[in-house]
């Protein structure tokens, strides 16, 4: 677990808008790992067979959270008009605007079209975000799932304000500075939208279950795919997160059985982890 959820095609290429920029907060080795996968991202049994696996647990947590946050928006909303409450809460994923940072081959992004939302993925892999236009195509989704080739911070400069969710997934421990990506997720927010990162703790377990175990003894990932000192604890993020200025929300444990292949979510945040925070309305 904790892989970087960071066939060419003229038509996906359309979907695509690169954009240059002078100062990338970006590994260049570390999106060449992932591009020259890309041609696994939708096959089940392939190198990214793993978030296939695990993509609906992070879904669900993911709407439960948004559901969560968009009520504590609504009450706060009720404090200044108690019959105006906004119902957008009930309808979780769907009708809401959301970004998806690092998306890969748009494993996640696609599920989260599936449910209703509209959905834009970003991520530095051009042959990643191939291989995700031409899977949305193929999947009938173009009306509500595209995809550019752009870094966040540079999105925050010009859409400011503009998303309900933003979602960052197995991406932070990727990069050379984290911080700047979860501050750019919070300018990209609304006032009262809800941001949902995960990433890996870093102590001794989490060496030997993400990197000896998942890399070298399971196999479920290629070796070399996470580096030690990337790894990021949960007081770190959280000291990240509320320096953006968010709000803390929720925070959960991904956990994997490899005898009964199992993957579950628990309050134990040991290893791979996600949490859940919110923008406030004022």
């Amino acid at each position: 677990m904790g892989s970087a959820i960071s066939s060419s095609n003229e038509h996906a290429d359309s979907n695509l808008n690169d954009t240059a920029t002078s100062t990338i907060n970006v590994d260049p080795s570390e999106v060449e790992k992932f591009n020259k996968l890309a041609n696994e991202w939708w096959s089940s049994t392939g190198a990214f067979a793993t978030l296939h696996e695990i993509n609906p647990l992070r879904l669900n947590w993911i709407e439960e959270n948004v559901k969560r946050g968009y009520q504590s928006k609504d009450l706060a909303k009720s404090n200044e008009a108690p019959h105006a409450l906004n119902k957008t809460a009930e309808t979780g994923l769907s009708g809401k605007k959301v970004l998806d940072v690092g998306c890969g081959g748009g494993i996640l992004s696609e599920s989260m079209a599936r449910r209703g939302a509209d959905v834009t993925g970003i991520d530095l892999g051009t042959e990643n975000l191939k291989a995700a236009a031409l899977h949305a195509e193929q999947s009938g989704l173009e009306n509500t799932l595209r995809y550019q080739h752009i870094p966040v911070e540079d999105l925050a400069k010009t859409h400011a304000g503009q998303f309900d969710v933003v979602t960052c997934m197995e991406m932070l421990e990727h990069v050379p500075n984290p911080s700047s990506i979860v501050q750019a997720c919070f300018e990209l927010l609304a006032p009262g939208g809800v941001c949902v990162l995960s990433t890996i703790n870093r102590n001794p377990k989490s060496y030997l279950f993400a990197i000896v175990g998942a890399e070298y003894v399971l196999r479920l990932l290629d070796r070399g795919t996470h580096d030690y000192a990337k790894f990021i604890t949960p007081a770190e993020l959280d000291k990240m997160a509320i320096n953006a200025g968010f709000t803390r929300q929720d925070i959960i444990g991904l956990h994997y059985n490899p005898l009964t292949k199992r993957y579950w979510l628990a309050q134990n945040v040991d290893v791979n982890y996600m949490i859940a925070v919110q923008k406030p309305v004022a």
